[in-house]
Order: C-alpha cells, then structure tokens, then sequence
C-alpha cells in the first residue's frame, strides 16, 4: 500500500469520517482486483 494512501485513510480514521474510509476502502480493493485480474495478461497491445 502507498505511503500517500495510508496517509489517507489514517488521516480519515483519525477523523472518524466514516464516508472517506469507505471510499478509501472501495478505491483499494479495485484497484487490487484489477491488478490481480490483468496479472496473467501478457499480451503485447
């Protein structure tokens, strides 16, 4: 995880702004789910 990310979500903790940790939260798991989905992709476009 990203430094400038877990900056993020401790800073939306600390906050207890339960709408930025969702959204922070979403925004991760996509983003992992597309690298793990275009992980055996290898073809040259």
């Amino acid at each position: 995880m990203p430094a400038w990310f877990m900056k993020q979500m401790k800073k939306a903790f600390l906050e207890k702004n339960r709408r930025e940790v969702r959204i922070l939260n979403q925004c991760w798991f996509d983003y992992l789910w597309k690298q793990k989905s275009t992980a055996g992709d290898n073809r040259n476009y």
